[in-house]
C-alpha cells in the first residue's frame, strides 16, 4: 500500500512537471510571434550601454573561442572603437595563454591587426575565467589603475547590462559600453514559392512571410538568452557582484 501511494504521488507530481513544461514552451511560442524578445534581448544590451567620451581603454570581454560569432562580432565593433578613438589602447581578457600565437586571445589580436590596428595597441589579461573575475583582475592590471580611467567594454548585448554593472561593483567609475548588435540584412528577402519549382505542398507558401521563416527562430533564441541572462543576474546579485 505504501509503495502504491508512494507511485500515485510521484506519477502526479512526473505528470504536473509535464504539464507545467508543455504550458512554459506554448508560451515560449506564442510570445515568439511578438516583439517581446527582442526588446528583452535590446534592454540587456542597452539598458546600461553609453559612450561618454574618448575611451584609454577598449577592453574586450571574450566569448568562446576564435574563430566564433561573438568574438567576430565583439572584433568588429573593437575596430570601429579603436579607429575612432587612435590614442587609446586595447585590452584583450579571454584566459589562456598570451604568449601563444595560436591561443584565442591572439587570433583576436590577429583579426584586428588585418584590419589595420597597430600590434603594439594590444594588452592581454588572460586569467579572468567570469564577468567577476574579469573587473577583478583588471582592478590593478599591469599597475595601470584601469578603474580611474575610462574604459570602453566591447562584448555581446545580452552580456552588456551585467559586464557594466560587475565593473561599477568593482570600483570602475568612468565605463563606457558598446553591445555587439548584429545588423540586418538590408536586401528584400520575398521570394514566390511556386516560381522556385520542385513538389507543391498542401501547406500555405512562406516565401512572403520573414515572420515565419526568419522572426519566430530568432525570437525563440532571444529567449534563451533572455533567460540565461536573467539566471546570472539573479546570482550575481544574490553573490553581491552587482
Amino acid at each position: 500500500m505504501a509503495k502504491r501511494t508512494i507511485f500515485k504521488r510521484s506519477w502526479a507530481l512526473l505528470r504536473a512537471l509535464f504539464v507545467a513544461f508543455g504550458i512554459l514552451f506554448l508560451a515560449m511560442l506564442i510570445i515568439s510571434f511578438t516583439t517581446w524578445p527582442y526588446w528583452g534581448y535590446y534592454w540587456l544590451g542597452t539598458s546600461q550601454s553609453k559612450i561618454t567620451g574618448k575611451p584609454d581603454y577598449i577592453v574586450l570581454l571574450g566569448g568562446g573561442g576564435m574563430p566564433s560569432e561573438s568574438n567576430l562580432m565583439r572584433a568588429f565593433y573593437v575596430h570601429w572603437a579603436a579607429t575612432e578613438a587612435p590614442e587609446s589602447q586595447i585590452v584583450i581578457s579571454i584566459p589562456g595563454n598570451s604568449a601563444d600565437s595560436a591561443s584565442t586571445a591572439r587570433l583576436v589580436a590577429a583579426e584586428l591587426i588585418a584590419k589595420g590596428i597597430d600590434r603594439n595597441r594590444f594588452l592581454y589579461e588572460e586569467n579572468g575565467t567570469n564577468t567577476r573575475s574579469q573587473a577583478i583582475q583588471l582592478q590593478q592590471f599591469n599597475s595601470l589603475n584601469l578603474p580611474e580611467k575610462s574604459i570602453l567594454l566591447v562584448t555581446s548585448p545580452e552580456h552588456m547590462r551585467r559586464a557594466v554593472l560587475v565593473f561599477k561593483k568593482v570600483g570602475f567609475t568612468k565605463v563606457s559600453a558598446l553591445p555587439a548588435f548584429e545588423n540586418a540584412i538590408e536586401a528584400d528577402l520575398f521570394f514566390e514559392d511556386d516560381k522556385l519549382g520542385g513538389d507543391k505542398l498542401l501547406v500555405p507558401d512562406i516565401g512572403g512571410n520573414t515572420a515565419v521563416r526568419y522572426q519566430f527562430w530568432n525570437h525563440l533564441k532571444y529567449e534563451i538568452l533572455i533567460a540565461r541572462e536573467m539566471a546570472a543576474l539573479t546570482y550575481y546579485k544574490l553573490r553581491g557582484w552587482i
